[in-house]
């Protein structure tokens, strides 16, 4: 099958798809490799630099920076003039690869690929024996996790996601108490304490070592409005205690995600929001064909957000659960006022307000 047309092609036409996909696998493992050290920002003025000159200019050994370089000049990312033996990074290149591009900085995406690539065995091994790998094995994964949110979440919360809930950001401001479910490091709420300080944030997480970070991180910016705690919200009861319930991508790797739903649902007092950020993706495979990222959702659900819900004893949804099983297992909980909106600045999530 032709994987842009899905139509049939020849043998020496599939050759070529499979030749192109390798080269683009190698050229995002590569910009990953840029973005993480710096290449990419050093030449964001556009400047014609030799190899020297980069390698200067953001710290780094001269034989390894040459070698990228001549991966990207391949991949038409970086010119190169012949002549002088210059680079430059073109402006339009640098406006979706460097971090002050954010939060258009693609470069930044990039690390997902090397980052799955990373637990090949592990996951080739849980094929054979059917369990999950823990998230133990994913060394990077809050790195990566985290820059990712401030690009598209903390950088979108004022113009795109609070006024997906009318009156959220009025009652924010006379002051309520707010749960983030699946904090991370915690930069999301910590954005909202900030512009919040009449209202009580705290952000509930699996991984000790994340809330560990979340909460230095909130202690060396001065706010006394929220904390952080390693908690299993499926083993968790609180109700009616918070207005405001938010978790952005975090429900379909729990290891029992109907009862995160659950007492969500619980937790919420009368008049309180829910509000989930989840993979934009159907639940059956053969409507995701033309899903512009659709096989990068099932990479990076099969590397790593179904099995770290398996290695936990859980039902493994997987990144692509879907808007059908979403929004069943929301009715579930006992939300009975859904709206799912898509954002322009966010193209790979939905976004669920449920009401009580």
């Amino acid at each position: 099958m032709c994987i842009a047309c899905h139509t049939a092609v020849t043998s020496d036409e599939f050759a070529g798809e499979l030749l192109a996909t390798l080269n683009s696998a190698a050229e995002a493992i590569m910009i990953s490799i840029g973005h993480r050290t710096g290449l990419f920002d050093a030449m964001a003025d556009g400047a014609s630099l030799t190899s020297h000159d980069l390698a200067g200019r953001a710290g780094l050994h001269e034989r390894y920076v040459r070698e990228w370089l001549g991966a990207m000049t391949c991949a038409r990312i970086v010119i190169h003039d012949r002549a002088s033996g210059s680079y430059h990074l073109p402006a339009a290149h640098a406006a979706l690869l460097t971090r002050a591009a954010s939060p258009n900085n693609l470069a930044a995406v990039m690390q997902w690929i090397p980052l799955m690539a990373s637990v090949e065995e592990e996951i080739t091994e849980a094929f054979r024996h059917g369990r999950g790998v823990p998230y133990s094995a994913y060394t990077r994964f809050a790195e990566v996790m985290a820059e990712e949110s401030g690009q598209t979440v903390v950088a979108g919360l004022d113009e795109h996601i609070l006024p997906l809930v009318p009156d959220v950001v009025r009652r924010l401001e006379a002051g309520i108490d707010v749960l983030d479910v699946g904090c991370g490091v915690g930069w999301a709420l910590m954005a909202l304490a900030e512009r919040f300080p009449r209202s009580r944030f705290v952000g509930y997480d699996l991984l000790p070592e994340q809330i560990e970070r979340a909460q230095a991180e909130a202690e060396s910016r001065g706010l006394a409005n929220v904390r952080f705690e390693a908690r299993d919200v499926a083993a968790w009861s609180a109700p009616d205690a918070f207005d405001f319930i938010t978790t952005f991508d975090a429900v379909h790797d729990q290891a029992r995600p109907s009862d995160v739903l659950q007492n969500i649902r619980e937790a919420l007092r009368p008049g309180g929001v829910y509000l989930c950020q989840e993979i934009k993706a159907e639940t059956a495979h053969a409507d995701n064909l033309d899903h512009p990222t659709g096989t990068f959702i099932y990479a990076i659900s099969t590397t790593h957000c179904m099995s770290v819900s398996l290695a936990h004893g859980g039902p493994g949804l997987g990144a692509a659960w879907g808007r059908t099983l979403c929004r069943s297992m929301l009715a579930d909980a006992g939300f009975d006022h859904v709206e799912m909106h898509e954002l322009p600045h966010d193209p790979m999530n939905d976004f669920w307000v449920c009401r009580v």
